[in-house]
């Protein structure tokens, strides 16, 4: 919408108008069959298979993709995220049986999956197509109504998701609206019954506010500092490709669960950090700047942010490899940090980019009380042989997710959940918890009018409280004891 005449202005009176419309055809049930929700997220698959080509390249001029991660992480990440819906919509949609007590005696319950109503989805620029899409497929699956706000700082990509979502979904249940500052808070300011926000936390908190005047309930995919621990003994070639993949192989680091910083021992570092070297050369030659195999910083604001990391006097001079720049294409080589201060701008701020500073420590253990004296990371890594400290690291370090030995890869497990915790985030997704987020499990309980006992309604005698104490103490014997005014 921003800088095209033609089109109309995106406004407080638009967006009301928009919602209540979306307000009506969800109020008219038009969501809530299987059916139609099977044909939304089949068209979905259709728009991926359909328009890959355009995709691929909507994602290079947004931020210089590599072919393989636009096709692998973000197009082959969303159809797999349909398929596991379409498999296990019917299961999900199914109420779940609840046991009764005794008080309700005789009774039977069910939990029911219900939809939420109208749902905002804001999505982040770093993925534009998965993160945009992918909880649209929950919020579908789930049966409501979703208005999409694409990322204005990818807006190629955003431009084609408003052509194709219009093309190939229900547009009287499902619309995307472009746009930035003006747009989003005319977004905000209306009644919602969800809004599913990825992002910072800066802006986490702006939409946590405007949801508050409406009690709305959110889900906030936020990021943070996700830590690397590596312990001696382990296989290291193998560890850092894991963690070249997950840092530089993810958008140049440009990810919310990228690796931000290692913590290693001092012996342990200057090993460490020549197989880093010689791994990154090897992915991405003598210079990575000139390699298509890695994207740029999305834009001069990011680069200026991460140049100002790099220079800062207690930062400048701790580069052990990389540090090149390109100001002109927005490149940032791949760059690694010896023992940066703590108290430096860089260990204080998500990085969100190629830099990964290295901390050193005399024993491993000592990592524990690094992470947990920070705010808890959306994601955190360990590469250890130790059973000990792997059970160690588990149950001292909280975070959105841990992933052993490897970085990265639970996002794409969808029997697990994704999100964050803290300041990293609030709520989950992927698999069924996408279902769930956009659900409201609704208890119900059935009822005859038989078995109906006289003992809850007055006059309330002493007889009655004896019963209703022993029914409330769920034991057998204590109900026999108050029937027949017995002494325990």
């Amino acid at each position: 919408m921003a800088g095209d005449e033609n089109k109309a202005v995106f406004d407080m009176e638009a967006a009301s108008g928009m919602v209540n419309e979306l307000r009506g055809s969800f109020g008219a049930g038009k969501t809530r069959s299987y059916e139609w929700r099977v044909s939304q997220i089949k068209s979905l698959v259709k728009l991926c298979e359909f328009h890959e080509k355009e995709i691929v390249e909507a994602l290079r001029l947004d931020i210089s993709k590599p072919e393989l991660e636009s096709t692998v992480y973000e197009i082959g990440m969303l159809k797999n995220s349909c398929k596991v819906a379409l498999k296990e919509l019917k299961r999900w949609m199914k109420p779940e049986k609840a046991k009764t007590s005794l008080t309700s005696f005789p009774s039977s319950a069910e939990i029911v999956s219900e939809p939420l109503g109208v749902v905002l989805i804001i999505s982040a620029w770093n993925y534009p197509l998965l993160l945009s899409l992918d909880p649209v497929v929950g919020a579908i699956a789930a049966g409501n109504a979703v208005v999409l706000k694409p990322s204005e700082i990818a807006p190629a990509t955003s431009s084609l998701l408003a052509k194709l979502v219009a093309a190939y979904l229900d547009p009287s249940c499902i619309r995307v609206i472009e746009g930035a500052v003006a747009e989003t808070t005319a977004l905000l300011e209306q009644k919602w019954d969800k809004i599913f926000y990825t992002g910072n936390g800066r802006v986490g908190r702006i939409v946590m506010a405007a949801a508050a005047k409406h009690l709305t309930p959110v889900v906030l995919e936020l990021g943070g500092k996700s830590p690397v621990v590596i312990g001696p003994g382990i296989n290291l070639q193998v560890a850092t490709r894991r963690i070249i993949a997950g840092k530089w192989g993810c958008n140049n680091g440009q990810a919310c669960i990228s690796p931000d910083y290692i913590i290693t021992t001092k012996d342990y570092a200057p090993k460490l950090v020549d197989t880093l070297k010689e791994e990154i050369e090897r992915f991405y030659g003598k210079n990575p700047l000139a390699s298509k195999d890695l994207s740029r910083i999305v834009n001069s604001n990011h680069f200026a942010r991460l140049s100002k990391l790099l220079d800062e006097d207690k930062v400048s001079g701790k580069i052990v490899y990389g540090g090149e720049r390109d100001e002109e294409n927005l490149r940032i080589a791949p760059t690694i940090l010896m023992d940066v201060p703590q108290d430096s701008l860089m260990m204080n701020e998500e990085i969100f980019g190629p830099l990964l500073p290295i901390i050193l420590v005399n024993k491993i253990e000592e990592c524990f009380d690094l992470i947990n004296s920070g705010t808890k990371p959306l994601a955190a890594y360990l590469f250890t042989n130790s059973k000990k400290l792997k059970e160690q690291f588990v149950a001292s370090v909280s975070a959105g997710g841990v992933v052993v030995n490897d970085t990265t890869l639970h996002l794409a497990v969808h029997s697990l959940p994704f999100g964050g915790v803290g300041e990293s985030g609030m709520g989950a997704y992927h698999g069924k918890f996408s279902f769930d987020a956009f659900s409201h499990k609704k208890a119900v309980l059935y009822r005859s009018f038989a078995g109906d006992a006289a003992v809850r309604y007055p006059p309330y005698t002493k007889g009655k409280v004896r019963l209703m104490k022993a029914l409330i103490s769920g034991g057998i014997w204590s109900i026999i004891c108050a029937l027949f005014g017995w002494s325990k």
